[in-house]
């Protein structure tokens, strides 16, 4: 399984390290590294100064990844990336295109300015929830919530939320057993608990 994550500019750190962490904890501790084979992906597959000064040095361009079975799209200082029209139309072709796209933190911002999600329950950092909802109107913020499962889109808080979300899908995706291994093999206390699952 092909696990992309989105990250750019002034991403939030541990958004995109988080998931990976998880994504590529799970392979290994499953014994089969082809289980979910993870890569980050830029605009332009050159480095990226995320919060901090983190550099990163992403595996793909969004013009140049292989096919996706998941993508993740990262939260942080995202009011830039969404005038970007070429990341918006990318978007916009990973939605029709991947089976499954989860969002960290204000990633939601990203994914509702690229494509119509009206309707659809998500959720975000709590500080970004006022912004969320006042920017798009037709979503169903919800409050309270480590993530939100909508079928082919799921979302979550901020930050460590991310890694709950993770684990989440690596349960979702394979076997909750699987999750729970890689959550002790990170020594993470995996917070199960979504008022919205």
């Amino acid at each position: 399984m092909n696990v992309g994550i989105y990250i750019y500019d002034n991403a939030e750190v541990l958004d995109f390290s988080g998931p990976f962490e998880v994504f590529s904890t799970a392979a290994r501790v499953s014994g089969n590294a082809n289980v979910f084979r993870v890569s980050l992906i830029s605009e332009t597959g050159t480095a990226v100064i995320a919060r901090a000064g983190f550099k990163v040095i992403p595996d793909y361009s969004i013009a140049n990844h292989p096919p996706l079975d998941l993508l993740v799209v990262v939260g942080g200082v995202h009011t830039g990336e969404m005038e970007k029209i070429n990341v918006m139309a990318w978007l916009a072709q990973q939605r029709a295109q991947v089976p499954l796209i989860a969002t960290v933190c204000t990633g939601i911002f990203l994914l509702a300015k690229s494509t119509d999600l009206s309707g659809a329950k998500v959720t975000t950092h709590w500080e970004d929830i006022p912004d969320l909802r006042t920017q798009f109107p037709q979503l169903d913020v919800q409050e309270n919530a480590r993530w939100i499962d909508e079928g082919p889109l799921v979302s979550s808080g901020g930050i460590s939320a991310g890694i709950d979300m993770s684990l989440y899908l690596v349960s979702r995706l394979q076997n909750r057993d699987l999750a729970v291994r890689t959550a002790r093999q990170m020594e993470y206390r995996w917070n199960e608990a979504s008022v919205h699952q």
